[in-house]
């Protein structure tokens, strides 16, 4: 396993991020013993979860995924020193969370403390906002003229960024949070994060995640190469596309247990015909260098300069072997060459 600096922390962190929102709903607390035990015999250091876990996001599913965690931790305490632990605070739109309302350095605070106590532990080595305050271009609104930027109050919107951040340097100060960080986010909303932590001494964020595979490249390179030259740790969430570039979904296939079988927050965004195209063709890309999709599309991830450790997921150990065994892969420069003649031949198609 190889291991990069999260940003401007001092935290090394495995190459591979264990993602876990589906331990609760597809996955049980057995299932998820198993995946911990082999994700650390790899390697992996760093274990990625969120407070609206476990997925698709429900009333009767919300914590789940961080109580599990936090069993598996109440039993294995020796290794929590040894692992880099990141959650999220989950912002407005879920009536069952805080009633549907914004994130504020108050209901901040109780988050937090919320989020320790499922996980049993005394500290939080990375807290991320999951997304903004405002709607940003993200799950499957990015596309031009799908939102408005105009009406959004600039002003009001930094002010609550700083409240946030004067919450968050209380939970640093006491000794809960190591670190923060961004999710779904834009330059924008990055460069105003950092402008206020310079402005008022406040924490740093140390790094964003944001969805990025061969379907969805829209951030680079300008928000990557923000995060490059402002030393933010890049964090790629969905490298498969929800599982889609493994080819599993095509031509309207939903396998027996599988997410897209399950109703979905947003829908199925990534479910368009320019999608099933695009991942027809990379299939067969794979197969001309007898890779497996899904192994050349992480080890690709994994090789965008700027990319710090992707997030991966997996609902059965097959899947998390090969997925972790795939940031193995020495991409050839022919393969690169015929993967930047994919892209520019399916550019953003969903």
């Amino acid at each position: 396993m190889q291991y990069s600096v999260l940003g401007s922390s001092n935290i090394n962190v495995s190459r591979v991020c264990l993602g876990t929102m589906t331990w609760g709903t597809q996955n049980t607390q057995q299932d998820a013993d198993e995946q911990l035990a082999y994700a650390l015999e790899q390697g992996v250091n760093f274990i990625d979860t969120a407070e609206m876990y476990s997925v698709p996001p429900t009333a009767e599913s919300y914590g789940a995924t961080e109580r599990i965690i936090g069993n598996w931790l109440c039993r294995n305490r020796s290794k929590r020193s040894e692992l880099i632990i990141a959650t999220k605070m989950a912002g407005s739109g879920l009536s069952y969370i805080r009633d549907g309302g914004i994130m504020t350095a108050q209901t901040l605070l109780q988050a937090v403390d919320d989020s320790l106590t499922r996980l049993q532990t005394d500290y939080l080595d990375l807290y991320q906002l999951h997304w903004p305050n405002r709607v940003s271009p993200h799950f499957g609104r990015h596309s031009v003229g799908r939102i408005g930027f105009s009406d959004v109050d600039a002003a009001e919107q930094t002010e609550q960024m700083l409240s946030l951040l004067q919450a968050l340097d209380s939970c640093v100060k006491a000794g809960k949070i190591r670190f923060c960080g961004l999710s779904n986010e834009s330059p924008w909303g990055i460069s105003q994060y950092l402008q206020l932590s310079r402005e008022h001494n406040l924490p740093r964020m140390v790094s964003i995640q944001n969805e990025f595979s061969l379907l969805h490249t829209k951030d680079w390179p300008y928000l990557i190469e923000q995060c490059i030259h402002e030393n933010i740790a890049y964090l790629p969430w969905s490298p498969l596309a929800g599982g889609a570039l493994t080819g599993k979904y095509l031509h309207g296939a939903r396998p027996q247990g599988s997410r897209w079988g399950m109703l979905q927050r947003n829908g199925l965004f990534r479910d368009t015909p320019g999608s099933n195209t695009a991942i027809a063709a990379f299939i067969e890309l794979a197969a001309s260098h007898n890779l497996k999709p899904a192994q050349l599309a992480l080890a690709w991830v994994d090789n965008v300069d700027g990319v710090t450790s992707t997030i991966i997921g997996a609902t059965s150990m097959a899947q998390l072997q090969q997925n972790i065994g795939a940031f193995k892969t020495d991409i050839s420069q022919a393969v690169i060459d015929d993967v930047n003649q994919y892209l520019q031949q399916h550019p953003l198609p969903f």
